[in-house]
This record gives structure tokens, C-alpha cells and sequence, in this order.
């Protein structure tokens, strides 16, 4: 969730004091995704189901932390602001990541 508010707080600020629309909902779109789907997963029916819901998340979490990189590299995201969020995305990532594994091993 707090990742989520942080992309949606990202994404104000993109569109107010930047006047970026197409990159910024894509990053909205995808960040805010990762938690639906966690949320998603944890009252999934089955394991399968619980699985496949963590890694749409992990897909979601790499697809957002590509559109902060490109926002960052084309100049409408600060590198210091985007520094932290990237270091939570990626964070996500490797958590998502260790999730799925260790059920696809099961």
C-alpha cells in the first residue's frame, strides 16, 4: 500500500508540475497494480491461483520499475526523487521474486 501511495503521489506531481500524462499513467498503472494483485493473491483460492496472482505482481513491479527509469532518464522525474522509489521497487521485486520461487519449488 504505501508503495502504491507513493507511485499515486508520483504521479500528481508528474502531471500537475510537470504536464506528462502518457508516462506517468503508465507508471501509475502498473505501480498501484503490484499491491491490488498481493491482495489478491492472499484470499486466493489455491496455491496455483495465489502463485499466478504474486507473479502478475512481479511482472507489475518490473513493468513500473521501467517506466520510473525511462521518467527519470528523460528528465521529468529528479534522480534523487526517483533514487528512493526505485530502491522500493526494486526492493518489491526481489521480494516478489523470492515469493514465487519458493512456491513454484513447492
Amino acid at each position: 500500500m504505501s508503495f502504491a501511495i507513493r507511485i499515486v503521489r508520483c504521479y500528481k506531481y508528474l502531471v500537475e508540475e510537470k504536464h506528462e500524462f502518457i508516462l506517468s499513467k503508465q507508471m501509475l498503472r502498473s505501480g498501484t497494480s503490484v499491491g491490488a494483485n498481493i491482495k489478491e493473491a492472499l484470499r486466493g483460492q489455491s496455491r496455483p491461483d495465489f502463485t499466478a496472482k504474486m507473479n502478475i505482481s512481479l511482472k507489475e513491479a518490473s513493468e513500473c520499475e521501467y517506466w520510473i527509469e525511462l521518467l527519470t532518464n528523460t528528465d521529468y522525474l529528479p534522480q534523487d526523487s526517483a533514487q528512493s522509489l526505485l530502491e522500493d521497487c526494486r526492493e518489491l521485486i526481489k521480494m516478489l521474486t523470492s515469493i514465487v520461487k519458493s512456491m513454484s519449488e513447492k
